[in-house]
């Protein structure tokens, strides 16, 4: 199989094969923490775009996130388990779905109902990555070409966190999209929450959950 075929295969089994059952729907007891605050607007952070609303949670080891850490989830949006693919999908396209420059994703929020993308939640395979580092391994971890890369130090939730967003051009398409991902530690665990633009999204499909994510993240109970 030529690399165009398979990164065909890639892109069409990432809209939908990954996404594992169920979402967790319990209603938040309050409004998130205080999280980021708008500091800078336009590229490449856009804090003029604000959170979404809240209407569930998700996070801790029973559900559909299994992390140490909880976070709001969007209205319309649901959070789903990653499994990694089975049979012929596996061979075909081995780690690549789950693995990205060492880290291995977690779970999914999934906002297409509700006309957004994915946010999706990756785990650091080492332990004691600091945010940044696992930041960087994990822009560059894939198959597109990087660059613009920008940093900065946030308040999340209750966590000290580094934000990165940078730009990347497809390898198949030559289409160029901006990324956001922003990393916390927690229980001895480096987590990375991450979204792009895509071919049918916008940053305001994708970045008011980010944000909201981000406003409400706390260790889980």
């Amino acid at each position: 199989m030529d690399t165009r075929t398979r990164a065909a295969v890639l892109a069409a089994v990432t809209l939908g094969l990954l996404a594992g059952c169920g979402h967790d729907a319990d209603a938040p007891t309050g409004q998130p923490a205080a999280g980021t605050v708008p500091r800078a607007t336009g590229e490449p952070w856009y804090d003029e775009v604000t959170p979404a609303s809240p209407a569930g949670t998700t996070g801790g080891t029973s559900s559909p996130c299994p992390l140490p850490v909880s976070f709001p989830l969007a209205d319309g949006w649901t959070a789903k388990a990653v499994e990694a693919p089975r049979g012929e999908l596996a061979e075909l396209v081995g780690e690549a779905l789950t693995k990205r420059g060492g880290t291995t994703v977690r779970c999914e929020v999934d906002g297409r109902k509700a006309g957004g993308g994915f946010l999706r939640i990756w785990a650091a395979d080492a332990p004691a990555v600091t945010p940044r580092t696992a930041l960087e391994g994990f822009a560059g971890g894939g198959d597109e070409t990087v660059g613009g890369q920008q940093f900065r130090d946030i308040r999340a939730g209750g966590f000290d966190a580094t934000e990165m967003s940078w730009l990347a051009t497809s390898s198949l398409t030559e289409e160029t999209s901006r990324n956001w991902a922003l990393a916390v530690e927690s229980a001895g665990q480096t987590l990375i929450f991450a979204v792009s633009e895509g071919m049918v999204t916008e940053r305001t499909d994708v970045l008011p959950a980010y944000r909201l994510a981000a406003q409400g993240l706390a260790t889980a109970g």
